[in-house]
């Protein structure tokens, strides 16, 4: 069988490939359009997210019977239409939980403790205590939306705080000892901190908008390692300037890509900073003016034992179906 890699990953992705019999071809510049007229050769393709793999590619893949794509999600994969074609599609979500856990408690206690904010002000010669003082997480209500792979993760992280965590998830019965499942509406009553750890669906486009955050009883603090489209960022900067919320820890934003290796469309990269950023939306602008506001260009997940991680589960998961 022929697997074509479209992105880099680890090498032992190849190598076990390779030593369980597959032929495996690198080509990690050509268009998708070049890509399509040679698509019909190959049995399996590798991506990660340089380009969407939609109905119109997959009807030039006549031969193809697995796609492997080396990361949390199937979003960039017209999933639907690749089953319908019989085609295994394998993700490996559990290849960066631990990573993106790590990420999320990462980010919230720098939110918490002003940790970038103070940095900032000490490189530039300014020495303010009162100005620096943190919250703790002791006692506090963690809320986690999206009780899966990493949700679970950063659940297992919280332990030792004495926080409460609770869960809200369109599956029922998946709470355990690390988060109590909840309702939509005991969340919204409880949180303290909410925490996004969902794919991005048709139901989770924009799922944080300005309704749904005046639901909350309390003003809270928004983590999102997920998808930048689950949050409507114009909202998000409304919130923010009430007081509604917070505080925000996004390492994904709504203006990403789908590849997710730009976050503009339309973002030049010969262009000067100030004129890129002219050319920036004005919430976005407003958000890295915000000193209660903390953004990361989605690594969550994006670690040195991730990668291996990520590549083993994709290799298992494609020798258990094939092999």
């Amino acid at each position: 069988m022929k697997v074509l890699h479209l992105d880099t990953n680890h090498p032992l992705l190849i190598e076990q490939l390779t030593a369980l019999g597959f032929v495996n071809d690198e080509d990690y510049a050509s268009s998708k359009e070049e890509v399509g007229k040679k698509i019909h050769s190959y049995d399996g393709l590798i991506i990660r997210s340089r380009f969407t793999i939609d109905e119109a590619f997959l009807d030039k893949a006549v031969n193809l019977k697995f796609i492997g794509r080396v990361g949390a999600g199937l979003e960039n994969i017209a999933v639907k239409y690749a089953k319908a074609k019989n085609i295994f599609l394998a993700a490996a979500p559990e290849g960066n939980r631990n990573a993106v856990g790590e990420h999320a408690l990462g980010m919230l206690l720098s939110l918490f403790n002003k940790l970038n904010k103070a940095d900032h002000e000490v490189r530039n010669g300014q020495w303010d205590r009162e100005g620096n003082r943190g919250l703790e997480l002791d006692g506090k209500t963690v809320g986690i939306i999206g009780y899966g792979n990493t949700g679970k993760a950063f659940a297992q992280k919280l332990r030792g705080f004495n926080v409460d965590v609770i869960c809200y998830d369109i599956i029922g019965g998946v709470g355990d000892e690390n988060a109590r499942q909840v309702g939509i509406m005991e969340l919204q009553q409880k949180t303290n901190v909410l925490s996004l750890h969902v794919p991005q669906t048709s139901e989770t486009l924009g799922m944080i908008h300005a309704k749904f955050i005046k639901g909350f009883r309390n003003p809270f603090w928004l983590l999102n390692t997920a998808r930048g489209k689950c949050v409507v960022t114009a909202d998000l900067v409304a919130a923010l300037k009430s007081g509604r919320v917070l505080g925000a820890g996004l390492d994904v934003l709504e203006y990403e890509k789908k590849s997710f290796e730009n976050m503009f469309h339309t973002l030049d990269t010969s262009q000067t900073t100030n004129e890129t950023l002219s050319h920036l939306p004005e919430a976005f602008k407003y958000l890295l003016q915000a000193e209660n506001v903390l953004l990361t260009p989605h690594v969550a997940g994006w670690t040195i034992e991730s990668k291996e991680k990520l590549a083993q589960t994709i290799v298992d998961k494609i020798k258990v179906e094939f092999c």
